[in-house]
């Protein structure tokens, strides 16, 4: 009996590779040219934005990309699938791939030249892209800001979770640390407060004073750490998770109990500091001293005092001092996006820095991966968005993301980008 070979038609041969295709042709677009398809993008939609969201019966320009109109009104998600299509998918996707030959010489061209040249180069296109699509709103401006802090504390907390291997539960508390410490120097030099009086200088000087309000925040978190890393010699695991809990509690009840910084009532009137060039150079310099902390001889120790502290200890690695360099560490930079965050939302209270925002920062960082520059940064970015996005529906928030990070931790238990280096020249380099 003769076998049927099965008939398979020319449209399902065509749709079959079609895809792989358009994958094909978009793997040779380098950063460059992406970064200049999302600013054509944002472009378009800052310009007939509002003309094609009329067009279209949306009410306004989707905010976060359509996904919080369509949870209000999910009538709305044909029209804001067609705005997000119109406006970013293809402008980028094509722009992108138009331009795919020219960009590629092009960052083999800024190969040639110092690193800091082309990081500087695609730093730039990165922040014209966000400066852009944050004009339509001050809600976008804000979203914005709070994850590059984000970015920030993630980076900060895998440090010590991550690198160094230990379970922290404190960074909240160093969080707190650099808030309140960066406050109280800003209000009392110069802003008219409540709390302490007429300003002592004038408040135009602010702004050049405000990274060494950032610094001192830094600096007390750091200071605040050495209550962690001293037990840390003697304790690992639940126990220093228990230790770095209670500091947790212990800065939050001490702030609670101090009626000179506000006491329980919080402090707010802080200068809006926080602009989105600052907060855009706090990250890029957050990443790039991290990035190159974790690949030094620090950052090797750490691996090694993960791995086996015993083994590292007779190998001569100072595992009490990497220890206190990494909480220091992690703890400055903490204390640095509690500076940014405090000059953002200009009011900070103890209840701020409690067990929500432990479990927003465990979550960023285990879900984007331990031992990563690139899982922290999408970790961060991740979460803050879906939070963000899931907002519409008030309870039910809490239960989409804990199940998202449960699934995550089924399929990728060490995160979605984890064990990964950052390398500047892979990701901007050319496509061959």
């Amino acid at each position: 009996m003769a076998t049927q070979i099965p008939q398979t038609s020319t449209s399902e041969h065509a749709s079959a590779g079609f895809l792989p295709r358009i994958g094909r042709s978009l793997a040779v677009v380098p950063a460059l040219g992406w970064l200049i398809g999302v600013l054509c993008a944002v472009i378009i939609e800052y310009v007939i934005g509002d003309t094609l969201a009329v067009m279209l019966y949306l009410p306004k320009v989707p905010a976060l990309f359509g996904t919080t109109l369509v949870l209000k009104e999910p009538l709305l998600f044909p029209s804001a699938l067609l705005f997000v299509l119109l406006v970013y998918a293809l402008p980028i996707g094509a722009v992108a791939r138009m331009s795919a030959g020219w960009t590629n010489r092009a960052a083999v061209a800024l190969e040639r030249v110092p690193i800091w040249l082309s990081v500087l180069v695609h730093l730039g296109l990165l922040y014209a892209v966000l400066h852009v699509w944050t004009e339509a709103s001050d809600y976008r401006l804000q979203v914005a800001k709070l994850i590059m802090i984000a970015v920030m504390l993630t980076l900060s907390i895998n440090v010590i979770n991550g690198y160094m291997g230990e379970f922290s539960c404190s960074h909240p508390g160093f969080m707190a640390l650099g808030a309140y410490a960066s406050s109280v120097f800003t209000l009392l030099l110069f802003k008219q407060d409540r709390l302490f009086g007429a300003a002592l200088l004038p408040e135009s000087l602010g702004p050049y004073f405000f990274p060494i309000a950032l610094v001192i925040g830094g600096a007390a978190a750091a200071l605040g750490a050495l209550v962690v890393a001293i037990p840390s010699f003697r304790t690992r695991g639940d126990y220093l998770a228990i230790i770095s809990l209670a500091f947790m509690f212990i800065v939050k009840s001490a702030i609670e109990n101090i009626e000179p910084i506000g006491g329980p009532r919080g402090m707010g009137g802080q200068p809006h500091w926080s602009t989105l060039p600052a907060v855009f150079a706090g990250m890029a310099i957050c990443i790039w001293i991290i990035n190159n902390f974790v690949r030094s001889t620090m950052g090797k120790a750490l691996n090694a005092v993960r791995d086996n502290e015993i083994a590292a200890d007779a190998m001569t690695v100072n595992t009490r001092r990497t220890k206190m360099v990494a909480f220091m560490f992690g703890a400055f930079w903490a204390g640095v996006a509690g500076g940014f965050y405090a000059h953002e939302v200009r009011h900070v209270t103890p209840g701020s820095f409690g067990i929500q925002m432990l479990a927003e920062v465990l979550a960023m960082v285990y879900f984007g991966g331990l031992n990563s520059v690139v899982g922290s940064i999408v970790g961060a970015v991740s979460i803050s968005m879906i939070s963000e996005i899931l907002k519409p529906l008030q309870l039910y928030k809490w239960i989409i993301i804990p199940l998202i990070l449960i699934l995550v931790m089924i399929f990728r238990p060490t995160g979605l980008v984890a064990f990964r280096d950052f390398d500047i020249k892979r990701i901007l380099g050319a496509r061959r």
